[in-house]
């Protein structure tokens, strides 16, 4: 394989907001994915401590019907039609994907190296977002689309009951995938120059 590949599919991943239910792969394919990229995602220590749930279809929909319910109790009804139609946005979709961090794994390696007890959790939330990154890549090399949303931790303690999850996983992101209904916009910018310095080259 070519790194120009890697990086054709670094360029395809976009926030694509209109989404339908009609993915271009079968469901079983998006678990593959995400099996592939749990399995392969490196981590700080080798904590392998990100954790993730796919709902598909019906729970798709019951997991923003969660989060409507707790945007709903603090969000004034008169306020709420804006929230409605970016929740239907997202109910648009197929399946969401939802990460977690195990605080358990996270625990234990502070307990065993104290001198980085601090930077654990950091590096924690590194490791979920390259799995974030890794299957939002492999998806959109497979022509699905994909947002990712953070409405936690307003919904997660009904999340955590509805799929009987362990107290210790605390809910990092919702990714949001399916057909892609129209693509992203274009996107802008900011000069390399700004964001990059090379040094001996």
């Amino acid at each position: 394989m070519a790194y120009q590949d890697v990086q054709q599919a670094a360029e395809t991943r976009r926030s694509i907001y209109a989404l339908n239910k009609n993915l271009p792969i079968s469901n079983a394919e998006v678990q593959k994915i995400v099996e592939h990229a749990v399995k392969h995602t490196p981590s700080s220590f080798n904590s392998q401590s990100t954790r993730i749930v796919v709902a598909f279809g019906a729970e798709h929909e019951k997991v923003w019907g969660f989060i409507e319910d707790a945007l709903r109790a603090i969000v004034p009804a008169e306020q709420f039609e804006p929230t409605a139609q970016k929740l239907a946005m997202f109910k648009a979709g197929a399946a969401t994907i939802l990460f977690f961090e195990d605080q358990t794994v996270v625990k234990g390696l502070q307990e065993q190296f104290p001198a980085y007890a601090a930077n654990f959790p950091i590096w924690s939330e590194h490791g979920n977002a390259m799995h974030q990154y890794a299957i939002w890549t492999t998806l959109a090399a497979a022509g699905v689309g994909a947002n990712l949303q953070h409405y936690n931790p307003l919904p997660d303690a009904a999340i955590a009951k509805a799929y009987n999850l362990p107290d210790s996983w605390t809910l990092r992101a919702q990714m949001v995938i399916g057909g892609i209904a129209a693509p992203a916009g274009d996107k802008e910018f900011q000069p390399l120059e700004e964001r990059l310095k090379v040094f001996g080259a």
